[in-house]
């Protein structure tokens, strides 16, 4: 078995360093943390969540997210993730489920992000992150009709 190149090691160690960018995201979702969310942005970093004029800056991203996160449940899934790297460069896709709570009301999503990345002083972040939903559904709880729920 061959030794692996210095190459080699830097691009595995690339990947899982991006990988990990869109874990933590989810995460600091999860978890409502606006500031460790605008963390993983570049500082000029873009978020465009398709659906309003795109959050340019990591103080804008804070901001929009301290606004959202505490009256609403995000429960994002993230999977799928594929990377194309180029120097101190990146993009890459991963798909997402999604659960939401906002106003009372539940549903369930699927999307991807289309992903920019970018690696300054040693460390990778996003340097613009695109959202687009395939579908987000309104979720009735409970069994389903004609079922009794019990196993």
């Amino acid at each position: 078995m061959t030794e692996p190149t210095a190459d080699a090691l830097r691009r595995l160690l690339d990947l899982e360093a991006i990988r990990d960018i869109a874990r933590r995201y989810a995460h600091c979702i999860w978890r409502r943390d606006a500031d460790g969310a605008a963390e993983l942005f570049a500082e000029n970093g873009v978020m465009d969540t398709g659906d309003r004029p795109p959050l340019v800056g990591q103080d804008a991203i804070r901001e929009a997210y301290r606004a959202i996160l505490p009256s609403s449940e995000f429960l994002p899934f993230v999977h799928d993730h594929l990377i194309e790297l180029d120097g101190d460069r990146a993009r890459g896709t991963c798909h997402l489920d999604l659960r939401v709570r906002r106003e009372g009301q539940r549903f369930l999503g699927a999307g991807y992000y289309d992903d920019q990345y970018v690696r300054s002083s040693n460390r990778w972040r996003f340097a613009s992150r695109r959202l687009t939903m395939q579908f987000l559904v309104p979720f009735l709880e409970g069994p389903a009709p004609g079922r009794s729920g019990t196993g």
